[in-house]
């Protein structure tokens, strides 16, 4: 007799669930608003920000899903439940080395970096190039005051999955994870200006570490040894 769903439950991600990712990634991609309607190609925020950690890193993938408990085991469950991710790194300078080297190619052999004036890109010309010139996503090397936090991660709920200690859950599975490979710290980037969100870290145990250049984006440190 199938075991019935219990509510929302954290699980490992799947190779099936790559989809699902993608349209998280995408509907949660206008800092936590929904981007769909910004761009031609919904595919492109994903392979920049999700698939790379779910191919290369798939122990360090987690999905929020409904479905039963059973599903890890053989169960019926399909990605259609899933509804948040949280995706890490453990080593966030090799993982990038990894990303250029075999994530990136075939996306560069399947889409033309625009090049030409950048004031005249659409918001498609700047992820492409991204794929081609990726330093500002996987820069070659940590910025000093992120070494001592050498993992990182990323976290998208859909608003369903907001503010109900879900989220939670869900970090604290992906941080189990790189705690238990030996990870001593993990670092993530967050808009300087969404104070929610860093709140929510802040009250997880996340210390501020540095700003980008621009002001716009803050890094944040939390210690796992």
């Amino acid at each position: 007799m199938p075991t019935e769903a219990a509510g929302p439950r954290v699980r490992r991600a799947r190779p099936d669930d790559e989809a699902a990712l993608y349209r998280i990634c995408l509907v949660t991609g206008d800092s936590g608003r929904d981007a769909s309607g910004l761009y031609r190609d919904p595919d492109l925020l994903g392979h920049l920000y999700v698939g790379p950690y779910a191919a290369l890193e798939p122990e360090h993938a987690f999905v929020l899903a409904d479905g039963p408990e059973d599903a890890d085991q053989g169960g019926a469950e399909t990605s259609v439940g899933v509804f948040g991710y949280a995706v890490g790194a453990l080593d966030t300078a090799a993982f990038h080395v990894r990303v250029r080297d075999s994530w990136l190619p075939p996306l560069q052999a399947r889409y033309s970096d625009p090049g030409g004036d950048p004031g005249a890109w659409s918001r498609d010309d700047r992820l492409i190039h991204l794929l081609h010139h990726p330093d500002e996503v996987y820069p070659s090397r940590l910025a000093p005051a992120l070494a001592p936090y050498p993992s990182h991660l990323h976290i998208d709920l859909l608003p369903r999955g907001q503010g109900r200690g879900l989220g939670r859950r869900l970090l604290e599975a992906l941080l189990a994870s790189l705690r238990a490979d030996g990870s001593p710290g993990v670092h993530l980037g967050v808009g300087s200006g969404n104070r929610r969100a860093v709140g929510f870290y802040e009250h997880l145990g996340f210390a501020r570490l540095t700003e980008s250049h621009s002001g716009r984006a803050l890094w944040m440190g939390k210690r796992l040894g």
